[in-house]
């Protein structure tokens, strides 16, 4: 059984009914609550159950930062970030007001909740977050063009599939063009 909690608002899951039951109604007797039902949503997390499985989303939470972006009509892109791009610290001119840049990325990092597919260009564009500059502006946008083209994107966790645990990864040497670090990188399925 799992037991989310996040400062009032409460998740029980789990598969023994019984037990979920049982835990409610402690809870009741102690605090004063009130069951809203099947979960929906949660902290901009869209939960819908399908026949196929749980689908989680944040449809409204990507349309909020595309309209914060003022980017609901720009042209989507197919990937997130250019395959050949390597973003540097001290590269362009300084934003004046740093204010959106930092209130888009800071979307973005919630955003890869359910967007795991672009994780890696999101902590990218993270680095540049002290002393942002317009490059890192445009880069930060391209990230925000390519979620709207795939603003449906969302986690689907399977009812009938069988476990089975796959990993990857990948490293390159002393990629980083401003602390000449290598870069690694994972995935597990």
């Amino acid at each position: 059984m799992i037991l989310l909690v996040y400062v009032d608002d409460i998740i029980v899951t789990g598969s023994d009914q019984e037990a979920i039951t049982t835990i409610k109604q402690l809870l009741h007797t102690t605090f004063h609550m009130k069951d809203l039902g099947q979960l929906t949503y949660f902290l901009g997390l869209e939960v819908q159950f399908q026949q196929k499985g749980i689908f989680v989303t944040q449809h409204k939470y990507t349309q909020d930062l595309i309209q914060l972006a003022s980017l609901t009509i720009a042209t989507t892109i197919d990937t997130p970030m250019d395959v050949n791009v390597k973003l540097r610290r001290d590269e362009g001119e300084l934003l004046q007001d740093q204010t959106l840049h930092r209130k888009l990325v800071g979307s973005l990092i919630y955003l890869i909740i359910t967007r795991p597919d672009i994780s890696f260009v999101v902590h990218t564009v993270r680095k540049f977050m002290q002393n942002p500059r317009h490059l890192h502006l445009t880069a930060v946008q391209r990230i925000i063009t390519h979620v709207l083209a795939t603003r449906s994107g969302g986690l689907v966790f399977p009812t009938s599939a069988a476990i089975q645990l796959q990993a990857y990864n990948d490293a390159d040497w002393a990629g980083c063009p401003n602390t000449r670090k290598s870069t690694t990188g994972w995935c597990i399925f």
